[in-house]
């Protein structure tokens, strides 16, 4: 059985907003970003059990923090994001998490991957290590112009890094936008260390995102393969279909529904279950 999840604030600012609609989709689990317009790992803690209460009163829970912890360059200061790092790991476990979302740091076009790896693996182990000492296991997602962006980059990354604590997130829309087709480049590689998926599609020839199915991503033939494979993990709602930026999306709930029966439509074509 597959379980729905999604970045609910793609949907609105407003936690009770954002659970209306999740419940009216069937979907019981949300990915924390941010709530009322703050980033998850600056809301205080009194805000936090805010939250916690809006969750319980509508049956939902968190499957993963969606942290922008990596998201900086490669020669920002990791001091100071190990601090970010240890918050994230708090809320995680006040928000009863499994998962923290995590990236590997961006590069610019003057910062060559191969120069950026031994810092990039050094940083990674050490996000690694601070999520295991608090329980959580740290998702990595292929985000564009990280290092990890690429399958044969993430691969190193995960293999290098050789933790439990860290494992990978799927993107299939990030890839494409890349240029790489997911299924055929990556999906056999990474599939022992995916244990998490986030769901959004995009067009090789023009980078856009669009809804499951709709582009290069793939999906029909990666949900065919995950079910073959026997995957039982959470399906996390990224529609990204009005604006984005290298922080987040926003979708607005008619779309963030009309993404999310866009791909349960493709796993009912499947024969799959879901919840």
């Amino acid at each position: 059985m597959w379980t729905l999840s999604g970045f609910a604030d793609e949907i609105g600012p407003d936690p009770s907003e954002q659970c209306a609609l999740l419940r009216e989709l069937g979907i019981r689990y949300l990915e924390l970003r941010s709530a009322w317009g703050t980033n998850v790992l600056d809301l205080t803690d009194d805000q936090l059990d805010q939250l916690r209460k809006v969750l319980a009163s509508n049956d939902i829970r968190v499957s993963s923090i969606g942290s922008p912890i990596g998201k900086i360059n490669i020669a920002e200061d990791f001091d100071a994001h190990l601090a970010r790092m240890d918050r994230a790991v708090q809320v995680a476990i006040r928000m009863e998490a499994p998962f923290i979302r995590v990236f590997s740091f961006f590069l610019t076009a003057d910062q060559s991957p191969r120069r950026h790896r031994d810092e990039v693996l050094r940083r990674m182990h050490a996000l690694a290590r601070r999520g295991g000492d608090g329980g959580v296991v740290l998702l990595h997602e292929n985000e564009k112009h990280i290092y990890g962006d690429i399958p044969q980059r993430v691969l190193d990354i995960v293999e290098s890094v050789g933790l439990p604590s860290l494992r990978l997130a799927w993107d299939p829309a990030n890839y494409v936008q890349v240029g790489v087709r997911p299924f055929t480049e990556g999906y056999r590689m990474l599939r022992p260390y995916t244990d998490y998926v986030q769901v959004k599609d995009a067009v090789l020839a023009t980078g856009a995102v669009v809804a499951s199915g709709e582009g290069d991503g793939q999906l029909p033939e990666t949900v065919r393969a995950l079910a073959a494979d026997g995957f039982d993990g959470f399906f996390s709602m990224e529609p990204h279909l009005a604006t984005v930026d290298q922080f987040g999306g926003f979708t607005g709930p008619a779309d963030f529904a009309r993404a999310t029966r866009a791909f349960t439509g493709l796993l009912d074509a499947e024969g799959i279950q879901y919840r």
